[in-house]
């Protein structure tokens, strides 16, 4: 299959980026210099969700870009929110509590998981019938965790396989408060219930095994709504309105720790990613890096809107393999794949364990990573739960495959930064769901 040219006027050349015409990349000696990344996707979701609630008009700033924010605010405009886009910020009239319009069709949410599990909870709570979809990946992703919960506060819902599988379609009405233990850790699931919870009287507790990331809880709390958090347990009561305040969106951690790992792993970067997210369940990629032996410092430390931020200062590092375990695996869900790349690079044996969701994120992420790592020509090791890599500081030119999921993309392209030769990526595209333009970003900073 014929490649189009390649651009030399960089390190890093590319094709188009379709499944049929890979993505072409060439190693790089380093990342060096200033930069940011996009909005945090998680609160940016959130911001639009909660600002559709208030009781006013509120502005949004650095929202996330991605598709999956787009699926969003599109299914919120279905529901007769009414989001206008300025110059560097959204504007938002929330509903207050008043009933959000019926959508005369399917609200379609794309590829984002997050999308239909937090208006599952929303819809569940409003006096009317809606329906959600999504793309082939989007249908094949477990809906049965935030079903369950929200039947058992009065939602009526059905969908493929008992409510297993999307499509679901929901009358909402009179909910019930109720108290949930989670037998997994989700800030989705969460969310959805205290989506729900918000419109009822009395209080709506959600426990989990281990705390997931509280986003939610720190804007309902920025937000006004009498929110408290005990250890793993939130407890909300409903029925008052949340106040319409403005939101400065921090870094996404998530999409910062591509370029964390990709200057870790090649030979002569110093880099500083400003305004990052740092909360707490948010970075737990930093903690293992840093028992990896990487060089990463927090500085500028402030509060942003309720959340934490800070700027990431990273320089190339030499590192060593590390265990993952299943206590820590909530805290860096996300990040697994890319810190799959970083043990790669390690010297010595990297465990994760633990991992079983990454099974049923938008790819099977265990295989994917296993399936490309050999691809790389690195001795991995496959397990029901996660994974085993020897590391050898480094891998060979590879070609790998996203399996149209964002991550792994993004994931092979910090590799392809420090491989042994230029490599391909399959399916690239998929990277602009969470990082639109990671290349673009990048391409400044490649050390001449």
């Amino acid at each position: 299959m014929q490649e189009r040219p390649r651009n030399e006027t960089t390190s890093l050349a590319c094709s188009s980026t379709d499944e049929e015409r890979p993505l072409s990349l060439k190693p790089v000696r380093g990342l060096c210099g200033s930069t940011t990344v996009p909005g945090d996707k998680s609160i940016s979701h959130r911001a639009l969700i909660l600002g559709s609630l208030s009781s006013g008009v509120m502005k949004i700033r650095n929202l996330s870009p991605g598709e999956d924010v787009r699926s969003t605010w599109q299914c919120l405009g279905q529901l007769g929110v009414g989001i206008e886009p300025l110059d560097e910020e959204v504007r938002l009239e929330g509903k207050t509590h008043g009933p959000l319009k019926e959508p005369e069709t399917f609200l379609d949410v794309g590829n984002s998981g997050t999308t239909i599990r937090l208006l599952a909870g929303l819809l569940s709570a409003q006096p009317m019938f809606s329906a959600l979809t999504g793309d082939d990946s989007l249908r094949r992703r477990p809906m049965d965790r935030i079903v369950k919960p929200l039947r058992q506060m009065g939602a009526e819902i059905w969908g493929r396989e008992n409510g297993r599988f999307a499509p679901l379609a929901i009358k909402g009405g009179r909910l019930s408060p109720i108290h949930y233990d989670s037998p997994i850790a989700s800030a989705q699931v969460k969310t959805a219930l205290l989506l729900a919870g918000l419109f009822l009287e009395g209080e709506t507790s959600f426990a989990e095994p281990y705390l997931s990331r509280d986003h939610t809880e720190r804007m309902l709390r920025y937000m006004g709504a009498d929110v408290t958090c005990d250890q793993r347990t939130v407890r909300l009561r409903g029925g008052r309105p949340i106040e319409a305040r403005d939101i400065e969106v921090p870094g996404d951690p998530s999409s910062a720790a591509f370029l964390v790992v990709g200057a870790l792993i090649t030979s002569r970067s110093e880099l500083e990613i400003r305004d990052v997210c740092v909360n707490p369940t948010r970075i737990g990629y930093l903690t293992i890096l840093d028992r990896m032996g990487a060089s990463v410092e927090l500085c500028n430390r402030r509060e942003v809107c309720g959340e934490p931020v800070a700027d990431l200062k990273v320089r190339s590092s030499r590192l060593k393999g590390t265990t993952l375990l299943p206590e820590e695996v909530p805290g860096c869900i996300d990040e697994i794949p890319v810190l799959c790349v970083a043990a790669a690079f390690a010297q010595g044996r990297t465990k994760i364990t633990g991992a079983k969701e990454l099974r049923v994120k938008e790819s099977d992420r265990i295989a994917a990573m296993a399936s490309n790592l050999t691809a790389m020509g690195v001795d991995v090791v496959e397990r029901p739960d996660g994974l085993e890599i020897g590391g050898r500081g480094g891998v060979a030119a590879f070609q790998g495959r996203s399996w149209q999921d964002h991550r792994i993309a993004l994931s092979l392209i910090v590799a392809a930064l420090a491989a042994e030769g230029p490599s391909r990526v399959l399916g690239g595209d998929c990277m602009n769901i969470s990082f639109p333009g990671f290349l673009e970003r990048i391409a400044p900073l490649i050390e001449k």
